[in-house]
């Protein structure tokens, strides 16, 4: 799988995760993992390993990721953000501060993108402004035309 497709994959697994509880998720990955070969032209036992891997770490980070979510989303609370919407945060803010194989501005890009696929009409300019802040914030040393 390209990459791009890998961080669908996972993207979509943040956002079933969102609507089935810890004991439920093993199962839930599980069919995910089945429908893999329908969805894209070639999958291997290593593709599955990287999208298990990375799915797992942003769980096992969720907290964290979260806490830069609500302080960056000014106004926004959590339960009040589209499902879309933050599971694409979740993963782009994984990417962006634990993830050093993604640069920041890969992360950004790919953010947006996987908003204009599969977000509202506004999710891509309120994602991009989300990450943003996050990368003032954590990132203030780096210009931002650099990212």
């Amino acid at each position: 799988m390209k990459r791009r497709e890998l961080r669908e994959s996972i993207f979509k697994l943040l956002f079933i995760d969102d609507f089935n509880s810890d004991d439920e998720m093993p199962e839930q990955v599980s069919l995910y993992m089945d429908t893999l070969d329908e969805n894209y032209e070639s999958t291997d036992a290593q593709d599955r390993s990287y999208i298990e891997r990375k799915y797992e770490h942003i769980r096992d980070h969720r907290e964290d990721i979260d806490q830069l979510i609500k302080k960056s989303a000014t106004g926004w609370k959590l339960n009040r953000m589209s499902k879309v919407d933050l599971s694409i945060l979740r993963l782009a803010i994984y990417e962006m501060i634990y993830d050093d194989e993604i640069p920041v501005k890969v992360a950004i890009n790919e953010a947006v993108e996987l908003a204009k696929r599969f977000g509202g009409d506004t999710s891509a300019s309120f994602i991009n402004g989300i990450l943003g802040k996050v990368v003032r914030d954590r990132f203030p040393e780096s210009p931002e035309e650099e990212l």
